[in-house]
């Protein structure tokens, strides 16, 4: 059988390339014996996997030794929680820019930490269809939190944010990790479940400032602590082995695709196929994002009925394409285009939906 245009929101696409020698080494690895799931974490092997990973995150970013790398488990869940309890001390209050249901759920743990959460800005006020260009800080914030992209609404952040140079910017960046330039020198923290856009599930990739990284609490949880974590290189209990060994081999492709400008031009295109699909479509698909600030990896779409969405799923699958049922909570229709979809299937939904409104329409 064939390999279907796969369009899930996360777990996600991945290169045919990175499955092919995830393939070949998976039996036996480099001609060891065994497979990087049975190779102990602590072998020099296995150390060289995480070490190239971690060094491969730096090099596409363009970041020195005042940054590390950390390979956490629990997902970007997991830093919904960490990050208050290690950098929001009393006295001082969180901000939150809320463009979806994930900054929401950030929101969420902070209070139920009970501590200040301050949202300076959001755009529940038109069901998230944008991304406000203003905001309000508190009178004494220890961080501005961002999402940077909105797998929901299929909204996202088109440029880095102007913060004051005492205020730590911190980005939960999960599903447009790795997806364009950006300025990440301009973070205190970065983090991103690996589902969507550099492996499999079961980890999640942060980027923290050494100097950040030294304000963090120590009087927390083994597992929820960062210094420790970082001091033992990701390893204080046995990480998602084979997921770090993914993200590697994830990391090598887009180097090897020529980095993140040329993702992001291959982003664009494949965006656009099906971008025009809606637009030429005379209200047939009515985006749910507002045109400038679509996001290039989540593409969200209504019909007139749920009816006609549900008959353009199925036809869908029967085509070749999953995954394009929108998420629970609001319904509709959502393509995710990340980094590892291929450009003829972003072309293929493209020719599909202007097919389907011609027999429906």
């Amino acid at each position: 059988m064939e390999r279907v245009h796969n369009f899930n929101a996360g777990p996600a696409v991945l290169p045919e390339e990175v499955m092919r020698e995830a393939q070949a080494d998976f039996f036996n690895y480099k001609g060891m014996g065994l497979s990087v799931m049975e190779m102990s974490h602590r072998s020099k092997e296995y150390q060289a996997i995480i070490d190239e990973a971690y060094a491969a995150v730096k090099r596409i970013y363009g970041l020195g030794d005042d940054y590390d790398v950390l390979f956490l488990q629990g997902g970007a869940s997991m830093q919904f929680l960490m990050v208050p309890l290690s950098f929001l001390p009393e006295g001082k209050q969180a901000n939150i820019i809320n463009t979806g249901v994930w900054s929401k759920k950030a929101i969420t743990e902070i209070k139920k930490l009970g501590k200040e959460v301050h949202v300076a800005a959001s755009s529940e006020d038109r069901k998230f269809a944008y991304i406000p260009e203003t905001w309000q800080l508190s009178e004494n914030p220890a961080y501005l939190h961002i999402t940077t992209n909105n797998t929901i609404y299929g909204t996202e952040w088109k440029k880095d944010p102007e913060v004051p140079a005492n205020v730590p910017l911190i980005a939960d960046m999960s599903s447009n990790f790795m997806s364009k330039p950006i300025d990440a020198k301009r973070y205190s923290l970065i983090y991103a479940g690996a589902q969507k856009n550099v492996g499999p599930s079961g980890t999640a990739v942060v980027i923290i400032k050494r100097d950040f990284l030294e304000t963090a609490r120590e009087d927390v949880p083994s597992m929820l602590n960062y210094k420790l974590m970082s001091s033992k290189g990701s390893m204080f209990n046995t990480p998602a082995t084979f997921t770090i060994y993914m993200i590697g081999l994830v990391l090598k492709w887009i180097e090897n695709f020529g980095g993140l400008e040329k993702i992001e031009q291959n982003n664009i295109a494949k965006a656009k196929y099906i971008y025009d699909a809606i637009d030429a479509s005379g209200g047939f698909y009515k985006g749910a994002a507002d045109p400038e600030y679509r996001s290039l990896m989540n593409i969200t779409f209504r019909m007139e009925t749920e009816e006609l969405e549900a008959l353009f799923v199925s036809e869908a699958r029967k085509n070749g394409m999953i995954g394009l049922k929108g998420h629970r909570d609001v319904g509709g229709c959502r393509a995710s285009t990340y980094n590892s979809l291929p450009l003829p299937a972003a072309k293929a939904l493209g020719e599909f939906m202007r097919e389907f409104q011609k027999q429906h329409g």
